[in-house]
């Protein structure tokens, strides 16, 4: 089972208000209409308060529509209630013209308070929309919420259904196909019941005040309602409708409130396994410095430094030197001083393996090794025999059985899997909890990106997922679910479905996904990164001061026919067509309204809507998770949060096309998010000629990491087999590899190496660690004194 949730969320109370929105005028809208005025209707959507978008009637052929339409909201003060209010020109041949919207933060209203606002696109233009709003707090019970001072958990009430009694007229046909069951906003949405089959169920949030929707068969018969407010809570009930048939429709119907426990952890800051592994990992760590450091005495545990593996993605290049890098901290008994592993995309292959063995890095990696350099050798033509297609779709019709949603990623987990193993490979991810029960292995953390699956860029939106054997989460969100259940469904906090857990390839799939690009992400990969990089830094710039205003307008890209087109081309460019479908754990979470003040979201604000909490990432039904490629090729960031308190990082980067590059844009993204990281300025001669190893630290900033960063050169190497022993003239071609950006055969589309390749790659990873031994036990010792000073106590004044 998975450890207990730490930081479990506190409970709050917030009360009621009845928030009044009277939709009066608008003036000034020119039509979209070629031959008459404008017919103009308003949008208006809480979803803190209905899952259901309202609008006004439609105002045919006028210029300055007057609508005098008044909606009534039920809302919770605590919550951030942000009401969009859209105006539309409707058009009978294509979709509707959107004039302009609005964003009005409900939180500005004081209780009692009735306030006229005229909304306009600009001071100076005739375009307004006049809205009343009125506050006013309501007499009922307060609801019980829990939060972690971001996310917010509401209360859930559930909704049994079954049917007793019904005519074959009813149920539309003689076999008893059912009828049609809905509660809108809740989880389940539409169902089916039938005499014969077992009762169906609904969840659904309490306020919204909730109704059951019976669709009968007969159209010209209006739907029936119940309103679950009418039921007597944890009582059946049975209920007649009445029927010109000789038997009428009779359902039993149950309401009741659902526990207030969540099967997610909203809290920051290390899960309770991960703080009971850092207590027994730090004895591990705290033996093996004082051996390699000939300290005269044992560490304090306050004292011992967190050290950090930070391997970046590269497809099986990276899978290949991650494991020879590995092989030489295990030469010169470093391993055990590393706390944390990080891995994104190709670095993750070489992780998973490793952590099928719970003592592998007790054990000589000669063997792992070996295996490895056996599959990236052989021919790769084989995954596409008809007997390996076969178990694909096998596997993949057994895991839709299961409930799992069906795309195109999963059938790419399974060929990932098949290019790196003869067979498949039936272990965890929560498995590898075995390989840290003793603390006797570091702890691995793999990263994956979520984007949006159109209308953006990766550099617009895109959040940062972590996962360990402990948990997989949004450390930006704070919200994080055991391993077992991700890929489950989740409804406001609560489980809903359960699905087995997934072969960690169904991971690895996502981790390395390459075909969740939309084309603007490839252009990425085919021009400089530093303009996509200056365009996320004016966003940035422009967000620290987008706390959202009690109002905020925006103009419709279809104003104009140029406007048009443009959101035409950006749809093609940010379309995600081969993206995953994992449903999203976050679903139904509502925010805090002081979410953007916390100091644990706004530290990690990435994104263009951060301050528009109905489009993040709680609003969508599934994730759209992809390589953390995309936007920058590191696994840094999970050990930047000062939770985690990470002292030196070892960076292992495998580009051959920058040495630098990769690690200047981490240095870049810490800077722009106020994150402490040592600036990263490689001199002209390191550019030009990077070496083994680079050292990049901040004096005056203790609490910021020290970096040694190990590109992916060959400088000594060619020169000598092992460190201190220069080759023969018969070894002289072991040195020789080319990294180039074009023609190496370590390109990231190659998937099969020679052998002499692999081994040169294999020895040459190995000889760059073994070789700066010394920079490294020094990086141990600066680590340590570090860590001494900051916990040494400051003198008395006197």
């Amino acid at each position: 089972m998975a450890p207990a949730p730490a930081f479990a969320p506190q409970p709050e109370v917030a009360e009621s208000s009845l928030l009044s929105v009277r939709v009066l005028r608008a003036h000034g809208f020119p039509s979209r209409d070629l031959l008459s005025p404008s017919d103009c209707y308003v949008c208006l959507w809480l979803p803190t308060a209905t899952s259901q978008e309202l609008r006004t009637r439609t105002v045919r052929n006028c210029s300055c529509p007057v609508w005098n339409q008044t909606f009534r909201f039920r809302i919770q003060g605590l919550l951030k209630n942000v009401l969009e209010l859209k105006v539309f020109d409707r058009d009978q041949l294509s979709v509707d013209d959107l004039l302009f919207s609005v964003l009005f933060d409900v939180g500005t209203l004081r209780a009692g308070e009735t306030r006229l606002e005229s909304f306009t696109l600009n001071p100076q233009g005739p375009e307004r929309l006049d809205v009343e709003f009125h506050l006013r707090r309501l007499p009922e019970p307060p609801e019980q919420l829990l939060t972690n001072g971001v996310l917010v958990a509401r209360e859930l009430c559930s909704l049994d259904v079954c049917m007793e009694k019904a005519s074959a007229a009813t149920l539309g046909s003689s076999n008893g196909e059912g009828v049609e069951l809905s509660v809108v906003g809740s989880y389940e949405g539409n169902q089916k019941v039938s005499v014969h089959a077992g009762p169906v169920s609904f969840h659904c949030p309490s306020y919204w005040d909730p109704e059951l929707t019976i669709h009968l068969q007969n159209a010209a018969q209006e739907p029936l309602r119940v309103p679950l407010r009418t039921l007597p809570p944890n009582q059946p009930v049975k209920v007649a409708f009445p029927s010109a048939q000789e038997t009428p429709l009779e359902l039993k119907l149950k309401a009741e409130e659902v526990p207030g426990e969540l099967s997610m952890r909203l809290g920051f800051g290390p899960c309770a396994g991960e703080q009971a592994f850092l207590g027994q990992r730090k004895q591990v760590v705290a033996k093996a410095l004082k051996r390699l450091l000939q300290l005269e005495e044992d560490l304090p545990e306050d004292q011992v430094p967190v050290v950090a593996v930070m391997a970046n993605g590269g497809g099986i290049r990276a899978m290949t030197a991650l494991l020879g890098q590995l092989s030489g901290l295990q030469q010169l008994g470093l391993l055990d001083c590393v706390t944390y592993i990080t891995g994104a995309s190709g670095s993750t292959w070489a992780m998973a393996d490793l952590y099928e063995d719970p003592d592998w890095s007790r054990k000589d990696l000669a063997g792992p090794i070996a295996m490895a350099r056996a599959r990236v050798t052989r021919s790769k033509l084989g995954v596409l025999a008809p007997e390996r297609l076969w178990q694909y779709q096998r596997e993949l019709r057994e895991r839709a059985e299961q409930g799992h949603p069906s795309c195109f990623t999963d059938l790419w987990c399974l060929l990932n899997e098949a290019l790196l193993h003869d067979q498949p490979h039936h272990r965890t991810l929560s498995e590898q909890r075995k390989a840290l029960s003793r603390g006797q292995n570091p702890l691995p953390i793999y990263c994956a990106l979520n984007t949006k699956d159109r209308r953006l860029n990766t550099f617009e939106f895109g959040e940062w997922v972590e996962f360990t054997p402990y948990e997989v989460g949004f450390p930006k969100y704070g919200a994080f679910i055991p391993p077992e259940l991700f890929g489950s469904e989740f409804f406001m906090g609560r489980l809903m479905k359960r699905l087995p857990e997934s072969r960690i390839c169904f991971l690895e799939g996502i981790w390395s996904n390459l075909f969740a690009a939309n084309l603007e992400d490839s252009l990425y990969w085919t021009s400089d990164p530093a303009q996509f990089w200056d365009r996320w830094a004016q966003a940035r710039a422009s967000l620290d001061k987008e706390v959202i205003p009690y109002s905020r307008l925006e103009e419709p890209p279809t104003a104009t026919v140029a406007g048009r087109i443009a959101e035409v081309f950006k749809g093609l460019l940010t379309r995600r067509p081969l993206v995953g479908s994992t449903p999203n754990f976050l679903r139904g979470l509502e925010f805090h309204r002081n979410y953007f003040e916390n100091p644990n979201f706004s530290a990690w604000k990435d994104t263009i809507l951060d301050a528009l909490p109905n489009q993040l990432t709680p609003s969508e039904r599934y994730l759209c998770l992809l390589d953390v490629g995309y936007f920058v090729n590191t696994s840094c960031l999970p050990l930047l949060p000062p939770d985690r308190d990470v002292d030196l990082i070892l960076s292992f980067d495998y580009s051959l096309d920058g040495a630098f590059q990769q690690l200047e844009l981490v240095g870049r993204y810490c800077r722009e998010q106020s994150i402490p990281f040592p600036a990263i300025t490689p001199t002209p001669e390191e550019l030009l000629r990077p070496q083994e190893c680079h050292i990049f630290s901040d004096p005056a900033r203790p609490d910021a990491p020290v970096v040694l960063h190990f590109p992916l050169v060959s400088d000594s190497f060619r020169h000598y087999s092992v460190p201190g022993v220069r080759r023969g003239p018969a070894e002289e071609t072991g040195g020789e590899l080319n990294l180039a950006a074009v023609g190496s055969p370590y390109h990231y589309t190659q998937l099969t190496y020679s052998e002499e390749d692999a081994d040169k790659l294999l020895g040459l990873a190995r000889y760059n660690i073994c070789n700066n031994q010394e920079q490294i036990l020094e990086g141990l010792r600066e680590a340590v004194e570090r860590r001494r000073r900051r916990r040494r106590p400051r003198p008395a004044p006197e």
